[in-house]
């Protein structure tokens, strides 16, 4: 692929967009971001907050632990911290920075503070709206669609920012259309690696950093380090368990960062780790690696893209697939071996539903990366999934296009009763 050409330009936008480092599940962390805007609108702390959040966002709030508050869950800690002690202006990394007599005052604000949670009344799958206010003052901030995306900021009823919620989505952003399998493949077979080596340095660096925390210390349901305590040290069992780790860790509170994709920690961890590990088993070079991980998170993007960022459908599945690309050509496979290893993963796993963050997060990963082993060995032992068998359609970009319709149409009202499951007293 010509660096000149737009497609070329298109997909390192993309990556820059989507490779960035968030510091905890990035749904508390959009509602931490979206109540630090809103404190600093209103120039001091809050007396009284309110988030209102859609359900998607509830959903993946209620029981994953909010780094740096001392192991507090849920839409109140998050929102405290942000207010607290948020930087407005970092992103997804708005309480990175959180010092010790920050976390000390949390505890003293949730007590003095009242935080009312509302469910919001919206068609949007992503909707935080805080609202804050001490005395006569009063400040709110809306965020849509993506979780830095600002469409709102108020003070006292002057509107200080605002553009409409339906192109909040679009403002700025690199056109996902040019997304194919075919073209992915040879942008990451042809790329100018000095254009994403800082990108993708620091994905396999901050990402082998959290996983190493999690196979080394005590986080949620311990899915890593059970792996390879019950299953050996194979390659297979280390590709999973590198994945499962570092989400052990980060559903569990962990305090460092990492590169996401799609908005999701949870699949930058899984599009990466598995290739990291495979790399080093194949002896594979810097540049290999790099090649293979262009792979892995485009293969995700793209199939995301189709379905959104929150649905009933679980991340990791797509996830799952593009590091079984990544892993099929590291270990000799040509575009063939990844398309056939794309619809295979596909095939296995799809119907696996999101029901929020929380430890279990990393047994589905561990179940994704295996889809997407098992899709690549498939394949090389001379066995596919035809076109007719379930979902599956004939060629790549079919398939993808039917599991974008079940997550993005399909599996709504599955949603709907998901939340409404885990919303219930």
């Amino acid at each position: 692929m010509e660096k000149d050409s737009p497609i070329y330009k298109e997909y390192l936008e993309i990556l820059k967009r989507e490779l960035v480092p968030a510091m905890g599940c990035t749904e508390p962390i959009a509602i931490a971001y979206c109540a630090a805007k809103a404190r600093a609108a209103l120039g001091c702390l809050p007396d009284k907050v309110t988030v209102a959040a859609s359900g998607n966002i509830i959903k993946n709030v209620k029981s994953v632990i909010v780094p740096n508050t001392n192991g507090g869950k849920g839409i109140e800690a998050a929102a405290a911290i942000g207010i607290i002690a948020g930087d407005e202006k970092a992103g997804l990394e708005v309480i990175a920075k959180a010092k010790e007599e920050d976390k000390a005052k949390l505890a003293d604000f949730l007590d003095s503070t009242e935080i009312m949670v509302e469910f919001a009344q919206t068609d949007n799958v992503l909707d935080i709206c805080v609202k804050v206010s001490k005395g006569e003052d009063h400040a709110e901030v809306r965020v849509v669609n993506e979780h830095t995306n600002i469409v709102r900021i108020a003070r006292n009823g002057e509107i200080l920012f605002e553009k409409e919620i339906e192109s909040a989505a679009d403002t700025g952003k690199p056109d996902y259309e040019f997304l194919t399998i075919e073209d992915i493949y040879d942008f990451a077979m042809t790329c100018d690696l000095a254009d994403v080596r800082e990108l993708l340095d620091r994905q396999i660096a901050y990402n082998t950093a959290i996983s190493d925390e999690g196979l080394k210390n005590d986080y949620g349901a311990n899915i890593g380090k059970t792996l390879l305590k019950a299953y050996g040290t194979d390659i297979h069992i280390r590709a999973r368990a590198r994945a499962a780790a570092g989400s052990d860790a980060r559903m569990g509170g962990c305090e460092m960062p990492v590169v996401i994709n799609s908005g999701s920690g949870n699949q930058g961890m899984t599009v990466s780790l598995p290739v990291i590990e495979y790399a080093k088993e194949v002896g594979a070079d810097r540049e290999k690696l790099y090649r293979a991980l262009l792979l892995s998170n485009l293969v995700t993007l793209h199939e995301k893209e189709g379905i959104g960022r929150l649905s009933a459908y679980c991340g990791a599945i797509s996830a799952g697939a593009g590091a079984g690309a990544g892993i099929a050509w590291l270990c000799g496979g040509d575009y063939k071996a990844v398309i056939h290893t794309i619809v295979n993963a596909l095939a296995i796993t799809s119907g696996i539903v999101c029901d929020g963050a929380k430890p279990s997060c990393a047994a589905k990963i561990s179940a994704a990366v295996d889809a997407g082993i098992l899709g690549f060995e498939m394949y090389r032992n001379g066995q596919q999934f035809y076109d007719g068998d379930g979902l599956v359609k004939k060629g790549v970009e079919n398939t993808i296009r039917n599991i974008s319709r079940l997550g993005r149409i399909g599996m709504k009202e599955t949603d709907k009763e998901i939340i409404k499951m885990m919303i219930e007293k």
